[in-house]
């Protein structure tokens, strides 16, 4: 159930907060718009909001400023950004604040539920881990090992993202206690560290088959129908996204984009990628792997 899930839309493009409303309503989502900084202020203070997802460039007041103060007045918010051509400094400084995710402009119906479904899972996750703490236990030899990486690149600057990928391939994926190692050995907040690594789609917070199945959502693959073929391959597995098959042999994740766009629509399997995709065309690709 999502509809107990209160969404604020912030844009000063009205057709941007009519696109989102429009797509996540008929997710059964609450959603609410806010055509300024200012008026989401005023809004947040009055009302109780679960999510915000906000636009970085606005007149008057910005993205960042009100990512700010969302941090310092409320910071059990979870905030997704809206965003076209951003900087990197930009882009690093709404990391740090400890945004969960984004949604990059123009998005397809598809991206945007997506990741607005995975912020409200994360959100969940966050409120169970309050209410029921459980710690996953990992081998001492590869919690040294984790330790040994950070000691290399901790003075290093930059080093959150080359620790991270280490760490990964040491454990296979970045569970919260590996991103909370992480981030206390690098004297950082994990709420950065989980910023960056929801960010960047190389990295995983669930473990991955043997094969992993990455499927591109971006508007050229989605206009080309690439989600009668994301159905076909969840029918074939027998899972959905972001699962593994029950003898670990597949996983599946879907992406904004795989750089691939002239071969819309798109998937990679591990590191090959596989253009021009149908659901007959990827049942016999997946029988290659079986």
């Amino acid at each position: 159930m999502v509809d107990d899930i209160k969404i604020l839309v912030v844009d000063d493009e009205r057709v941007v907060i009519r696109s989102v409303e429009m797509v996540l309503k008929a997710e059964g989502y609450n959603i609410e718009g806010a055509s300024s900084g200012k008026d989401a202020i005023l809004k947040i203070e009055q009302h109780d909001y679960n999510l915000v997802l906000t636009d970085l460039n606005m007149p008057e007041m910005d993205g960042i400023t009100l990512i700010r103060w969302l941090r310092q007045k409320k910071p059990e918010v979870g905030i997704v950004i809206l965003t076209g051509y951003p900087s990197q400094e930009t882009i690093k400084e709404a990391l740090e604040l400890g945004i969960i995710d984004y949604v990059p402009k123009p998005f397809t119906p598809a991206v945007l539920v997506d990741v607005t479904q995975r912020a409200v899972d994360w959100l969940r996750k966050q409120v169970s881990a309050e209410e029921e703490p459980k710690k996953e236990e990992f081998p001492p030899s590869m919690i040294e090992e984790i330790d040994r990486v950070i000691k290399q690149y901790r003075s290093r600057p930059g080093s959150s993202i080359p620790v991270l990928q280490r760490c990964q391939q040491i454990v296979g994926y970045l569970p919260p206690e590996v991103q909370k190692r992480v981030a206390k050995g690098l004297n950082l907040s994990p709420a950065e560290i989980h910023s960056i690594v929801s960010f960047y789609s190389f990295f995983t917070m669930k473990p991955r088959g043997d094969h992993n199945i990455r499927v591109c959502l971006g508007t050229a693959c989605y206009v080309k129908r690439v989600e009668e073929t994301l159905n076909k391959i969840k029918a074939d597995l027998k899972i959905d996204v972001g699962d593994v098959t029950e003898d670990k042999k597949f996983s599946i994740e879907v992406v904004r984009c795989l750089g691939a766009c002239g071969l819309a629509p798109v998937i990679v399997i591990d590191e090959e990628t596989y253009g021009a995709m149908t659901p007959k065309k990827v049942t016999k690709i997946l029988e290659e792997y079986a």
